[in-house]
């Protein structure tokens, strides 16, 4: 399901999907469609509505990842379920497994799958425990699987369970005649109380692995996490150019690469082709830096994310923030956790930028200017709720 307009994640889906932002250098779609393929799933039916062209381009036909991949667009928003009735045709002679665009996972969804096999259950629902169950849909379940309750996003005192749903499902085909044609209908808000108000056998699988739906910034930094732990060595490809520069991996890189004197890379670290990166630069674990950035002499970055033709000035530190395409950021500045500065911003020396805000694409800071909340740019829409 790719549908969403991502605005949770403004200003990073101004002009991307929410599924194509990069984790490591790598649209987020790139890694859930390998991990799937991986694990024996060969067919897939993407559900297509935002900027879905995007997806399209990112995926070709999926022989890339031993896949094939049949495209659904939707005219108009339909909810989890509506879309998934919008793919009927593809779907109705089995049962299927149902995963979001925007999820990152390692979860062994083949058992998953397995699992839901001769259950009986019209859907089995992939949960997972998680410390703020506040956000999601929760679920009991007894020790025969069998889910006793569901809410979606509950209030304080009727959060029964941190059992969230992972918006994961194995569905049989026969779930389609509960889903009207043509109509918003979510599978947790709509299809989930339905189904079991008419006595249907939901189960619940307790998923074990790491899981996020990238629904918000610091979400995506702790995608990237997991995906920056997965690299087990230092491979660089390409020409680099080193003067007196110190690797300590693991570090993937593409060249051509430049590093400057003194400077260190701590990984696990992901760098882009064309990179330059000054003297006595810091650039600690958990980073990645797209193509064609330059990092100038003294710069600290630590467990952040450049994307592509980042600039980042003499003597800047950044902490813990997402800084998107084509951004230059002066000299002697702060850039402090978990910030998201969109793209084509221009920030001018010694400006601080403080913690858990966000920057829309194409505003200019003013030098030593301290940033303490939200700068939107009116030419873009200013809502961060909903998908």
């Amino acid at each position: 399901m790719c549908g969403g307009e991502g605005t949770r994640l403004r200003p990073l889906t101004f002009e991307r999907p929410k599924p194509c932002i990069p984790i490591t250098n790598i649209p987020s779609i790139q890694h859930l469609v390998s991990h799937l393929s991986n694990l024996g799933f060969h067919e897939v039916i993407i559900t297509l509505g935002y900027m879905g062209g995007a997806i399209e381009k990112a995926l070709g036909d999926g022989s890339l990842f031993g896949i094939h991949i049949y495209y659904v667009h939707e005219k108009e928003k339909l909810g989890t379920a509506g879309s998934v009735k919008n793919a009927q045709k593809f779907l109705e002679d089995r049962n299927f497994l149902v995963v979001g665009g925007d999820h990152v996972t390692d979860i062994n969804l083949l058992e998953f799958y397995r699992e839901h096999q001769g259950s009986g259950a019209m859907t089995t629902i992939g949960l997972i425990s998680i410390d703020d169950p506040g956000e999601y849909g929760i679920a009991e379940m007894d020790v025969t699987n069998r889910i006793q309750r569901f809410k979606e996003k509950p209030s304080p005192g009727e959060i029964f369970s941190n059992l969230a749903s992972t918006g994961m499902y194995v569905c049989e085909p026969d779930i389609f005649d509960h889903i009207p044609v043509n109509q918003r209908f979510d599978f947790a808000r709509d299809l989930f109380p339905y189904l079991m108000e008419q006595g249907y056998l939901l189960h619940g699988w307790l998923a074990r692995g790491n899981w996020t739906d990238v629904g918000s910034p610091r979400s995506l930094r702790q995608a990237e996490r997991w995906k920056l732990q997965e690299l087990a060595s230092t491979s660089i490809s390409g020409d680099l150019h080193m003067d007196g520069a110190k690797i300590t991996g693991p570090v993937r890189a593409s060249g051509p690469l430049t590093l400057g004197r003194n400077t260190r890379i701590i990984g696990p670290v992901a760098m882009g082709a064309g990179t330059i990166i000054g003297e006595n630069v810091l650039i600690g674990p958990y980073t990645s830096i797209g193509e064609g950035c330059q990092i100038m002499n003294g710069a600290k970055i630590f467990s952040s994310s450049l994307y592509n033709h980042v600039r980042v000035g003499r003597n800047v530190t950044v902490s813990g923030s997402i800084i998107d395409n084509d951004t230059e950021v002066g000299e002697d500045c702060s850039i402090e956790n978990d910030t998201v500065i969109g793209p084509r911003v221009m920030i001018g020396n010694r400006a601080v930028i403080h913690s858990g805000t966000r920057i829309w694409p194409e505003l200019v800071i003013s030098p030593d200017t301290v940033v303490k909340e939200h700068l939107l740019n009116d030419h873009y829409d200013a809502r961060r709720d909903g998908s």
